[in-house]
């Protein structure tokens, strides 16, 4: 049988029963993936939004969660999906979901509390002169000025999220890195090119669905004001 190129390969893998139908199918994969980007995103956001405003907000802290934010970006994430495993003493879906909401986190600390504290001075004096209390400034000021930020954070985040969350594929969990795990482990190639081209093709769709919830949200004067950015 001739070999096949990348494309051939990927038109051969698509081809096979079971690809497109089935419990294994890139439909079910790719279900189990965003259902584990969501969770891990969702405790990520309890995490970090708290944290991020409140330093933001008051400055305080800001140093630390800088400092913190690069320790945890430095940490191998499929080391730490192995001390978790090892330290729950079970295969379960969370010791890997913790590792990777370490690997959500410092996006959305560093970004939530950059974007806030990023907020002019006079906007926040004038804020405050009008007799609104600090939640109000808060979140009536500094969350819509700093929309623009928060949402890159989020975007980051995300994208972080979805081409790393394969690693729960090594412990015999689902998602899109179950085409390249099982690929490598039986030298199918189109499998694992198949499987990474998903993956890359879910990020991108993705992140332009949230690029638009960007645009949507962000008001035209915060547009005008930053000089067009979508």
């Amino acid at each position: 049988m001739p070999a096949l190129g990348p494309l051939g390969g990927l038109g051969e893998w698509l081809s096979r029963p079971g690809t497109l139908n089935g419990p294994g199918s890139i439909p079910v994969r790719l279900l189990e993936h965003l259902a584990y980007t969501g969770l891990t995103l969702a405790i990520a956001l309890v995490i970090a939004v708290p944290i991020g405003l409140l330093v933001g907000h008051t400055g305080r802290g800001r140093v630390a969660v800088i400092a913190g934010s690069g320790m945890l970006r430095a940490l191998p994430t499929l080391g730490m999906v192995t001390l978790f495993v090892l330290l729950s003493g079970t295969l379960g879906i969370m010791p890997p979901i913790w590792a990777l909401v370490l690997l959500a986190v410092p996006p959305l600390l560093a970004g939530i509390a950059a974007g806030i504290g990023s907020v002019e001075d006079t906007v926040v004096d004038g804020a405050r002169a009008m007799g609104m209390t600090e939640p109000q400034v808060l979140f009536r000021v500094e969350v819509p000025n700093a929309l623009p930020v928060l949402m890159g954070a989020l975007r980051l985040a995300v994208l972080q999220v979805i081409a790393t969350v394969a690693v729960v594929s090594v412990i015999n969990l689902g998602g899109l890195g179950r085409y390249l795990i099982d690929g490598i482990a039986v030298r199918d190639y189109p499998q694992v090119f198949g499987g990474a081209v998903v993956i890359a093709a879910l990020a991108i769709v993705v992140d332009a669905v949230l690029a638009l919830v960007q645009r949507i949200a962000v008001s035209p004067g915060l547009k005008t004001h930053l000089g067009g950015t979508p």
